[in-house]
C-alpha cells in the first residue's frame, strides 16, 4: 500500500468495492498481474458464464443455497453486486488446485496419527483416564465429533448455555422472557432477569444474540418463507481466537443490537457437534471463528421468467481478522443491508398483501358461509312455517269437519229425541186420575202439577216430564202415533226398548230427584212409584244430565241440555 501511487491506490479501491472484505495483498497481486486493469481484474475474478449444476438426489434447503460446482469440482458462490448484476466469483482462477493439493497431503500425513490415536484413546479408556486433548487427537472428521443427541433443538441449547457460561452474557432472548416471567435478581445465574437495550444501571450486563434453537436446515425454510436474513455464526472449541471471538464479537452490543433491530435469525454451534459439521460443510467454511449472513435473493440471469427467489450465500467471513464486531457491523451497514433490504422489502410486502389477501377471502368466506348458513336457516324456517301453516290449516279444516259433522248428527239425534217425546204425548201419557199428586220444577222457572194413579210407574213419570220439553209452538194434533225406533206401543214395551239401547237414565237425558231432604229417583224398568218412596204432594226436580254422562251429548231445539252433553 505504500508503494503505491493514486491511479494504483483509486484501482485498489474499485476492485475491493466490488470484491467486498478481501485480503489486499491479494487484491494486489491480482491487479498487478493484468497491468492494474481493473475491467480485466474482474473479468479474472468473476465468470460471466452459467456454470453447470449438479442436481441432487433429493429436496434438501441445500438445493436453495447458490453454492455451485463447476466442471472442476471448484466451489462457486453467488455474489450480488450493487452495479454489478449478478456474477459468480472463480476462486480457481486464482488458487487453481492448491487447495485440493494441500489437502491430499494432509490427509496422507493424517493417516498414522490417526492409528496413533485410536490406540492412545482405547487404552485410556481401558485405564479409565480422561482423554487429553491434543491436537492430533482430534482432526477434521466427522468420527472425532463429541456425543450428541438426536435431537438438534437441544444440542443449539446446550451450546447456548454453555456460550453464556464462557462468556457471562446473557441471551437476549432468555432475558426478555426472564423480564416477564421474575421480577427480582437471583444472583449470578446468567438466567437472571434483563431487559434490552440494558438498562443505565446494569451497564456491565452482556447479552448475546438471540440465537435460534433449530435445525440448520429450519433456519433456511424461515429464511424462504418469511424473508428474514440468516446469520450463521461457526466456531471451533480447538481454535486459539474461540474464545476471542466469543467474548468480543458475539457479546458486542452494536453488533447484538444490529441483529435484533433487523430481525435476524441468527444460528450457531461448534463444529465438534454434527449439526454444526454439517453445516460448515455445506457452507464450504475453512477457517474457524466463521461467521455467514444468508438471505432469499433473486434467481440469477438467465433463470426462468417467474421463477422463485433462493436462499443466498452473501457473504462468508473466516478468521479472527474478518470476524471481529467492527468488521461485521462495517459490512452489514455499508454493503450488506443496503443490498438486500430492497429486495426483502419488496418480497415481504407481497407476503403481507398475501396474507392480507389471504384474510381477505377467508373473510369473504366466513362471510359467504354465514350468509349461506342464514339463507339456510330462513329457507328451512320458511319451510316449517309453511307446514306449519298447512298443518294448522289441515287441523282447522278436520275441526271444522267434525264440528259440522256433531252438529249434524246432535241435529238429527235431537229431531229423533223430540220425534219420541211427541210419540209419548201421544199415545203412551197415563190419563191424570187421583193417587199420587206430584210437583214437577223443570229447568228454568217452569213448573207443571200431575196426579198418577198408585200402579203408575217410574217410566210413565219419566215420560210425562220428557214430554214437557216438547216447544209449545208443536201441536199435539201433529204427534206421530208410531214409534222412531222400533216398535213401541205402551210402558213396557219402552222399558224393554230402552233397556236394550242405553243404560237407563242416559237415554232420557235427565234424571229426577227431590228437593229437600234431597232424593235421586234414577230410572228403573218396571218399578211403581210408591216402591220409589214417592208421596202424595211430594215436589221432584228435573236434573238435565251434562257432561259425560250422556250417550248423546246433545243440546235440544228447546234450548234445554240434553243427556249427552
Amino acid at each position: 500500500m505504500d508503494g503505491l501511487q493514486g491511479p494504483q491506490i483509486e484501482a485498489l479501491q474499485q476492485l475491493q468495492s466490488i470484491l467486498g472484505p478481501h485480503d489486499t495483498e491479494f487484491v494486489v497481486s491480482v491487479l498487478e498481474s493484468v497491468s492494474w486493469d481493473v475491467q480485466k481484474a474482474t473479468d479474472l475474478l468473476f465468470d460471466n458464464e452459467t456454470p453447470k449444476v449438479i442436481a441432487p438426489t433429493r429436496a434438501t434447503p441445500m438445493e436453495q443455497l447458490e453454492l455451485d460446482d463447476n466442471e472442476d469440482s471448484s466451489p462457486t458462490i453467488r455474489h450480488s453486486h450493487r452495479g454489478q448484476g449478478v456474477r459468480t466469483f472463480n476462486y480457481l482462477a486464482v488458487y487453481g488446485h492448491s487447495r485440493s493439493n494441500w489437502s491430499f497431503l494432509w490427509s496422507l500425513l493424517a493417516v498414522p496419527l490417526h492409528l496413533v490415536s485410536g490406540v492412545l484413546r482405547f487404552v485410556f479408556n481401558v485405564l479409565r483416564i480422561p482423554i487429553p486433548s491434543l491436537p492430533f487427537m482430534t482432526t477434521n472428521s466427522y468420527h472425532s465429533h463429541r456425543p450428541t443427541s438426536p435431537d438438534s433443538r437441544s444440542i443449539t441449547q446446550r451450546w447456548v448455555q454453555q456460550l453464556e457460561e464462557e462468556t457471562g452474557a446473557c441471551s437476549a432472548k432468555r432475558s426478555m422472557a426472564n423480564a416477564v416471567t421474575t421480577g427480582f435478581e437471583a444472583g449470578p445465574s446468567t438466567a437472571r432477569r434483563h431487559t434490552y437495550p440494558p438498562a443505565a444501571s446494569d451497564d456491565n450486563q452482556k447479552f448475546l444474540p438471540d440465537f435460534f434453537d433449530g435445525t440448520y436446515e429450519e433456519v433456511l425454510d424461515i429464511c424462504q418463507r418469511e424473508g428474514r436474513i440468516a446469520c450463521v455464526v461457526l466456531v471451533s472449541a480447538e481454535h486459539d481466537d474461540d474464545a476471542d471471538f466469543k467474548r468480543s464479537t458475539l457479546t458486542d452490543a452494536a453488533f447484538v443490537k444490529i441483529l435484533l433491530d433487523n430481525d435476524f435469525i441468527v444460528w450457531g454451534g461448534d463444529i465438534r457437534d454434527k449439526a454444526a459439521w454439517d453445516a460448515s460443510q455445506k457452507l464450504q467454511a475453512t477457517t474457524y471463528p466463521f461467521v455467514a449472513f444468508l438471505a432469499l435473493q433473486p434467481r440469477r440471469h438467465g433463470a426462468p421468467s417467474g421463477a422463485s427467489p433462493v436462499v443466498t450465500t452473501l457473504s462468508r467471513h473466516q478468521g479472527r481478522a474478518a470476524t471481529t464486531a467492527s468488521v461485521l457491523i462495517d459490512h452489514l451497514n455499508t454493503q450488506l443491508l443496503p443490498r438486500v433490504t430492497p429486495f426483502l422489502v419488496r418480497f415481504k410486502t407481497m407476503l403481507q398483501d398475501r396474507d392480507r389477501d389471504r384474510r381477505i377471502r377467508e373473510e369473504q368466506d366466513r362471510a359467504f358461509r354465514e350468509t349461506a348458513r342464514r339463507d339456510r336457516e330462513a329457507i328451512e324456517m320458511r319451510v316449517r312455517q309453511e307446514k306449519e301453516e298447512e298443518e294448522r290449516v289441515r287441523q282447522h279444516a278436520e275441526d271444522v269437519k267434525r264440528k259440522q259433522e256433531d252438529s249434524a248428527r246432535q241435529k238429527h239425534q235431537a229431531g229423533i229425541r223430540m220425534e219420541w217425546r211427541k210419540f209419548m204425548r201421544n199415545r203412551l201419557l197415563l190419563p191424570e186420575a187421583r193417587g199420587l199428586r206430584l210437583a214437577v220444577k223443570l229447568p228454568g222457572n217452569g213448573r207443571v202439577v200431575r196426579s198418577f194413579p198408585p200402579s203408575a210407574t217410574l217410566t210413565a213419570l219419566y215420560a210425562f216430564v220428557d214430554s214437557q220439553l216438547i216447544p209449545s209452538t208443536s201441536r199435539p194434533e201433529d204427534d206421530s202415533s208410531q214409534a222412531p225406533d222400533g216398535v213401541v206401543n205402551d210402558i213396557p214395551q219402552l222399558d224393554s226398548y230402552i233397556q236394550s239401547r242405553t243404560a237407563g237414565h242416559a237415554w232420557w237425558g235427565f234424571t229426577l230427584a227431590s228437593a229437600y231432604p234431597r232424593r235421586e229417583f234414577r230410572w228403573k224398568a218396571n218399578v211403581s212409584l210408591t216402591e220409589t218412596g214417592l208421596r202424595d204432594g211430594e215436589q221432584i226436580v228435573m236434573e238435565l244430565i251434562t257432561g259425560r254422562e250422556s250417550s248423546n251429548g246433545q243440546i235440544s231445539d228447546d234450548e234445554y241440555e240434553s243427556e249427552s252433553d
